[in-house]
């Protein structure tokens, strides 16, 4: 009996340390991602709060305090009367630009890569992959080294300072990453049905419609959000290839953060800020939890 008590204290003993050791892991890890959480949230939280406080207020108890006001007069200045670059319009007109130049080329730019991946990956011919291999180059070759090439190209077509020019642009660099979204998801998909499609008399073009594009949801939704977010976000084109009433927000945000003056409007600049931001923020608040699951189902291998 005294044995039996024994172990019993002792194998008690062990899930006690064993429970605590536990607890502090579970601890450790929270309290880590508690901290990393901070450091990414307290600068959008500061931003956020400075677009809803008064100016005076800003220059009064500095950038990082809780606001004593709740105003949205920033934001409508923000949006149709704040002076950039020499015109006092606000953001509309460049967020609409941005809206007209990335809807169309998240459009275009999946459709032929959903396109190309199914060409590549079901209906392969000699030079195939050395194709393959050769788009590939595109997810690799940083932006800076085609703008000489683009320029070129733009003043050709007449597409120079234009909305449609950077439609075009981006619809290009990002067929490379909408191929090998595709190419690499559709791989997955069962020969056999095509082969079984094809003996029915399906041809190309039924096949893709009828077979592929049903299966082809999450990865579809992928190449949507990360087009979207990655046109929108860019910088570099918008602001070498447009300028004044055709630029894209992006490159606004950055005429309205550099500007002349020597007083900051950090309440509408804040405003400015998140209205650039909320298109993306919106697509990943109700696409996200689809992006992870389609890159999880292949879309990345």
């Amino acid at each position: 009996m005294a044995d039996v008590s024994l172990d019993q204290s002792l194998d008690h003993r062990a899930a006690t340390v064993a429970a605590r050791r536990h607890f502090l892991t579970r601890f450790v890890i929270y309290g880590l991602l508690v901290i990393f959480a901070a450091i990414y949230l307290i600068p959008l939280l500061v931003v956020v709060l400075n677009s809803f406080r008064d100016q005076q207020e800003i220059a009064r108890n500095g950038l990082i305090s809780l606001p004593r006001s709740f105003r949205l007069e920033a934001w409508g200045q923000a949006w149709s009367s704040y002076c950039i670059g020499g015109t006092c319009e606000g953001m509309q007109r460049n967020f609409y630009n941005s809206l007209k130049m990335t809807i169309p080329a998240t459009i275009i730019s999946t459709s032929v890569g959903a396109m190309n991946g199914y060409i590549l990956s079901k209906w392969r011919f000699r030079g195939s992959e050395a194709l393959f291999t050769c788009m590939l180059l595109g997810v690799f070759i940083p932006g800076q080294i085609s703008l000489m090439p683009w320029a070129f190209i733009l003043g050709n077509l007449g597409l120079s300072n234009s909305v449609y020019g950077l439609v075009l642009i981006h619809v290009i660099q990002g067929i490379s990453f909408t191929t090998l979204f595709c190419r690499n998801y559709y791989v997955s998909i069962p020969d056999d049905l095509i082969k079984a499609a094809r003996i029915d008399g399906a041809g190309f073009w039924r096949i893709f419609r009828k077979i592929i594009l049903p299966l082809s949801s999450p990865i579809l939704i992928v190449t949507v959000i990360w087009q979207f977010t990655g046109i929108w976000n860019e910088y570099l084109f918008g602001v070498v290839f447009t300028s004044g009433q055709q630029q894209p927000i992006t490159a606004a945000l950055v005429a309205l953060t550099a500007s002349g003056t020597n007083v900051r409007a950090y309440d509408v600049m804040s405003a400015a800020v998140l209205i650039g931001a909320l298109p993306p923020l919106l697509i990943y608040l109700f696409g996200g939890k689809y992006f992870v699951r389609g890159l999880t189902q292949g879309a990345i291998k």
